[in-house]
């Protein structure tokens, strides 16, 4: 242990073997002190960012139906819906309103959505809101619009973004290992599906970012080579901005079961950031975690808030449901002693408080 500690210390980067010590033997309060050392060398000002958005999720029809999801609902099922478009712009404008500079749309895997209904969607509005990012899909509804519209990954990517597609969030990673996907998300893309729509974003000049959802059915071994890909793919060419590992809600879900830990919370979230070298922003979970652990998790490797989230159905559904305010997340940043600044999606600081 001690040689894995002098040499992250040193600034070299861990292996898949030292990464896994470190997650099963290591202490917390190690952990966290070598991951709050990598974060100020990465970001001495002490400053702490956010970005303020909203969560619109178009749809929650999805033929994956993933066992540890709550919020998707079969075709034809009472309370499935398909937002109509006018009513997403209408909250799109009152994200504009709350000063909002995010769009993350997200929905489920649905059977009949082609890539026309996207285009005519993302062009309207990108000539209707042009001051906001559209951070949205993720590569599994980016690989459903290929196969409902006939069309490969490049041109599906491709004909996304010049319709309006700014950025691609990285939703659905789950755990990057196919063991696992197979337990619990059987009918979603396997983990070189993911990985192959974020290479193709990337090679077309998109930024994207990166996402590890735990303490479902993985074993740390699996934590680990999930880090290791992100990193890798990263290496080879990625456009990661940020990487954001949150916590399985097991509330309303089919796979049930317990949650991880706010220990293991804060474990998984340190490891991120030794292991990550070539990312360059953590996010803490506030979301799943709730206001006081998204303080301390500042302390063990985060540097970043995510969003105020003006919406948010998915984790809701699971039985989660913190809420933040802008004022709420710029006290809650003050209080643990860091400087907030608002941000863009591409990290750009609009203002700080």
């Amino acid at each position: 242990m001690d040689t894995v500690i002098e040499k992250i210390e040193q600034g070299e980067a861990v292996d898949r073997a030292e990464a896994l010590h470190l997650l099963t033997r290591a202490d917390l309060l190690t952990l966290g002190r070598l991951a709050d050392g990598i974060r100020r060398r990465l970001h001495p000002e002490e400053v702490v960012t956010f970005v303020v958005d909203r969560n619109v999720n178009y749809t929650n029809v999805c033929e994956s139906r993933c066992k540890f999801c709550a919020f998707y609902r079969e075709e034809g099922a009472p309370d499935a819906y398909l937002l109509a478009e006018e009513a997403i712009y209408a909250k799109i404008a009152e994200l504009v309103e709350h000063g909002g500079t995010q769009l993350l749309m997200q929905g489920g895997l649905h059977p009949h959505l082609g890539i026309e209904w996207f285009e005519r969607l993302f062009r309207e509005i990108k000539e209707r809101f042009p001051q906001v990012q559209n951070h949205s899909l993720s590569p599994a509804e980016i690989t459903q619009i290929a196969t409902v519209s006939k069309l490969t990954i490049p041109e599906t990517v491709r004909r996304l973004r010049e319709a309006g597609l700014d950025s691609i969030p990285g939703g659905g990673a789950e755990i990057l290992v196919d063991r696992v996907r197979k337990e619990i998300s059987p009918k979603k893309i396997g983990w070189e599906g993911w990985a192959a729509v974020m290479g193709e974003a990337a090679r077309q000049g998109m930024a994207t970012t990166a996402t590890m959802m735990f303490g479902s059915t993985e074993k740390p071994e699996d934590i680990a080579e999930h880090l290791f890909r992100v990193r890798e793919l990263q290496a080879a060419g990625g456009s990661f901005t940020a990487f954001i590992p949150w916590t399985y809600q097991p509330g309303n879900t089919e796979l049930g079961g317990g949650s991880a830990t706010g220990v293991e919370y804060l474990k998984v979230l340190a490891l991120s950031r030794i292991v990550l070298h070539n990312v360059p922003n953590i996010q803490a979970s506030w979301v799943t975690q709730g206001g006081q652990m998204a303080q301390v998790a500042l302390f063990f490797g985060a540097n970043d808030l995510g969003g105020t989230m003006l919406e948010e159905n998915v984790v809701a559904a699971a039985g989660c449901t913190f809420r933040m305010s802008l004022d709420e997340m710029v006290e809650l940043i003050r209080e643990a002693g860091f400087r907030p600044a608002q941000r863009t999606t591409l990290y750009k600081i609009i203002r700080e408080f």
